[in-house]
């Protein structure tokens, strides 16, 4: 009897092991195939500015207008960018100042892009304007005092500052915007009167609706010889989307 009894208890421990061990591979599974869904698709595109997966995503997205999966004609316009104008590749970027995921980008990839792709003459990398505001009240403010220090030749210096004092800026808005100028020894004059008239408020639209044209419905999204990167993907996903336009 009690051979009998070790017997059952034995077979029970084993069932049980392996019903555990199947629960835990069931589990895995799934988490492993909703993170690779997260990646490609900005974090499932709930509207959200605090999500985790990269991207700040809009609230009031157009209906009908869906992610693209192939390349897709995207315009750099008259947008600031860097590197050779003939450069074999063309990243477009759709960024908001105030988007916490865009900085990310800054901190972390950017430099890396630059170093690696601009710098060598393999890479255009370009700036557009995508201010979510209804998330993002400072976000358009922010393009616009940009576009005004591009009009005197600051752009990428100004563009670094705000993203590297974000935190700062994005709780008095208007006041550090005009101080950023000085600091960067911009004519405080005409800076002031460009962005106290709004002098860029369509070129800062005409951005965000070409965006939406494309397919953009967060930020930041980058599209690389006309595919999309959607989010602040690590420097190894560019990489490889570099290298693959650059062999094409």
């Amino acid at each position: 009897m009690d051979d009998v009894q070790q017997a059952n208890k034995s077979d029970e421990k084993v069932s049980l092991e392996f019903s555990k061990t199947t629960l835990w591979q069931i589990i895995s599974g799934v988490l492993g195939i909703l993170l690779v869904i997260s990646i490609f698709t900005s974090g499932f595109g709930f509207s959200s500015s605090n999500s985790g997966t990269g991207a700040a995503v809009i609230n009031n997205q157009p209906s009908g207008n869906n992610i693209p999966t192939g390349p897709v004609a995207v315009s750099a316009d008259n947008d600031p960018f860097k590197g050779s104008k003939d450069a074999a590749v063309t990243i477009i970027e759709f960024s908001d100042f105030q988007c916490p995921f865009c900085k990310r980008f800054f901190d972390q990839t950017l430099s890396q892009i630059e170093k690696n792709y601009v710098d060598t003459g393999k890479v255009k990398f370009v700036y557009r304007d995508f201010p979510l505001d209804s998330i993002h009240p400072q976000a358009r403010p922010a393009a616009l005092s940009a576009e005004c220090a591009n009009e005197q030749g600051k752009f990428w210096e100004y563009h670094d500052l705000l993203f590297q004092k974000q935190d700062e800026w994005v709780a008095v808005g208007a006041s550090s915007f005009k101080q950023y100028a000085k600091d960067l020894g911009l004519d405080s004059s005409k800076f002031d009167s460009c962005f106290d008239s709004r002098k860029y408020e369509k070129e800062v639209q005409s951005d965000l609706d070409d965006g939406v044209n494309v397919g953009v419905q967060g930020t930041p999204a980058f599209f690389i010889n006309g595919i999309l990167v959607s989010g602040a993907q690590p420097y190894a996903a560019f990489q490889a989307a570099i290298e693959q336009a650059l062999a094409s």
